[in-house]
């Protein structure tokens, strides 16, 4: 085979490989070697054309003809010799090598001789390549979304409602927000809209979006109705006090966790640039599962895949305006709170370098669309009711649990740094130490549970790129731990909900055994990931020691999210987890919050007995 031939083929199997990984496997750094494959294969598809067909030996044969002849010397004296003379005569027939149609198409090379299955042939890669920019590009040059007017509900709180608007037409300011009661009851309460907030005027300087909190006048939870004057409109169930639970969802207090998304993955050309599928199966579930909000636990954006097309504050911008534009965002956000924690993919993959570099072009769009709308500023450390100022992590109490969001990516120690480096950190120092403070302090009588959302595993069984993980931050993460255990000893139930890993794992964290905790104080950690991006191809989870103790592994499904369901069993705090993998439930566990063990519960109220 010419050389040219040999190249066309090896080029024509690496695009297609390449291209079908990058459309079904793993969305990121394929797209470049598919366009460096097809530079490669159409200079040898044409030299092997013009060359001409592969030639094949079908008859050699070789004729060999003996002649004697006698030489006589020229003076007469002396003996005549007699010399034989070899005559060989070779016949080579050729023909043109048949050609094989399947061959042609199946690996790209062309023969002259069948010139529709050649041209055929070319044309399925140049379908690749095209396919490849279109998963590339289409959404960029079509949908910037500049023009997106969308609301999203943030935090809700009781007596609290936080909205995000955004409307670039300034034709339609002012923009208002009505409420009513969706459940009032007749003639006591009055269904009529009232005006609730609204705003004046939107900039590119927050690019074009604006908050309007809404005061909720009554303080258990109702359902309340809203539209604004743009034409956006939806419902939304206020949350239940501290400690208590509502009538109005059969006494069960539910929220949803999830992480990662990528758009338009797995690749069709036939669904919409900015489709989510994953957000599909989420849809068909909501109904049924009455959750009072969504914990996204990062990576809402991916601004390094497939490619980095830019470190500005306008492209940042656009990967949000492109996840809230997609057709596939309104029937999960409209009726639902969403809630968030940065992660890397918000700034670039594995970050670490805290708020140097890119940092600050990628976190004015996180707080602009994200953090602006959520919960409120964990409380300082020393502190019953003042916020940390500045702090991009956040705390809450809602029905029977306490929650703490966590940035595991602002304040960190390089990766690189040794595990067991003292002075390593994931948090910070007032992080952590606001974080330590929140896992000591009591909580309202009915609340027992503590849930911490970190944005990255804690457990080390994620041999995988642990460093990035918070295995890879030992030192921190036992001290942490103990402070769980004490949490526990106290009779809190405290659970760490995680993602990142495009796997779902659920892992128990035991105290050593002959230590002042009880095994009941164990704290947990379910990660579920991703909301619709890649599964990882190959098993990555193992259990290595007794410290980080597997209770389930499931690494398939390209859409994974959970539902946590908490209510009162027989006088104990029961927490139902649900895990649904490509819109089916996989896998469901409970856990039941421990019995404190020093016969207090962790509440002030115990601290008020006489």
């Amino acid at each position: 085979m010419a050389v040219q031939a040999t190249a066309a083929q090896i080029s024509s199997v690496a695009l297609r490989t390449c291209a079908i990984i990058f459309f079904r496997f793993f969305p990121a750094h394929f797209p470049t070697f598919v366009f460096a494959a097809f530079a490669i294969y159409v200079p040898a598809f044409l030299a092997t054309y013009w060359a001409g067909p592969e030639l094949e030996v079908v008859d050699d044969e070789i004729d060999v003809l003996v002649k004697e002849t006698t030489i006589t010397p020229d003076d007469g004296n002396g003996d005549a010799v007699v010399a034989d003379e070899i005559d060989v005569q070779e016949k080579v027939t050729l023909r043109e090598k048949p050609v094989s149609k399947w061959k042609i198409l199946a690996y790209g090379a062309p023969n002259p001789r069948d010139q529709i299955t050649s041209i055929a042939t070319f044309l399925i890669n140049a379908l690749f390549v095209a396919l490849t920019a279109d998963a590339l590009y289409r959404a960029r040059i079509f949908y910037p979304a500049d023009d997106l007017s969308f609301v999203r509900l943030g935090y809700i709180s009781n007596d609290e409602a936080k909205m995000l608007i955004r409307e670039p037409n300034q034709a339609k300011m002012p923009v208002t927000v009505e409420i009513r009661l969706a459940d009032a009851i007749p003639p006591f309460e009055d269904p009529i809209w009232r005006l609730a907030g609204g705003l004046q005027s939107t900039n590119n300087e927050t690019d074009f979006t604006g908050i309007v909190n809404i005061h909720l006048k009554d303080k258990h939870p109702r359902w309340y109705e809203y539209r604004t004057s743009n034409n956006h409109a939806g419902r939304f169930l206020s949350a239940p006090k501290p400690g208590q639970l509502s009538d109005k969802t059969d006494g069960k207090f539910t929220f949803l966790s999830t992480s990662c998304i990528l758009p338009r993955f797995p690749y069709s050309p036939f669904d919409h640039a900015l489709a989510i599928p994953g957000l599909r199966h989420l849809a068909e579930k909501l109904p049924g599962l009455s959750a009072q909000f969504m914990l996204f636990l990062g990576d809402f954006i991916y601004i390094d895949v497939p490619n980095r097309f830019g470190k500005s504050i306008d492209e940042y911008r656009m990967q949000y305006r492109q996840v809230y534009a997609s057709p596939d965002w309104a029937p999960v956000a409209q009726n639902l709170s969403w809630i968030h924690v940065l992660d890397d993919h918000e700034i670039s993959n594995d970050w670490d370098a805290s708020n140097t570099g890119v940092y600050q072009a990628a976190v004015e769009p996180w707080a602009t669309y994200q953090a602006n709308v959520n919960p409120p500023k964990a409380l300082r450390a020393g502190s019953n009711n003042i916020q940390r100022k500045d702090a991009t992590w956040y705390s809450f109490a809602q029905g029977p649990a306490s929650f703490f969001l966590m940035d595991t990516r602002s304040y960190r120690s390089r990766n690189k740094v040794p595990f067991e480096d003292e002075e390593k950190t994931m948090l910070g120092p007032e992080q952590l130490e606001d974080f330590l403070a929140w896992l000591a302090r009591p909580e309202p009588r009915g609340i027992k549970w503590k849930i911490v959302a970190s944005s990255v595993p804690f457990t080390k069984n994620w041999p995988v790129n642990v460093q990035d993980t918070w295995g890879g931050f030992l030192v921190e993460r036992r001290r942490i731990l103990e402070a769980m255990w004490d949490a526990g000893a106290r009779g809190m139930g405290v659970l760490v909900l995680s993602g990142d890993r495009h796997e779902f794992a659920a892992t128990k964290f035991p105290p050593p055994a002959d230590s002042k905790w009880p095994a009941s104080a164990a704290a947990h950690e379910i990660s579920t990931s991703p909301l619709n991006q890649f599964a990882s191809p190959f098993p990555t989870y193992r259990q290595t020691d007794d410290e980080d103790v597997k209770l389930k592994y499931i690494p398939s499904g390209s859409s994974k999210f959970g539902a946590f369901t908490i209510e009162n069993v027989e006088g104990e705090s029961t927490l139902q987890y649900q895990l649904y993998v490509d819109g089916k439930e996989a896998w469901n566990t409970t856990l039941i919050a421990a019995k404190p063990s020093s016969g207090t519960s962790g509440s002030f109220w115990d601290f008020l007995k006489f």
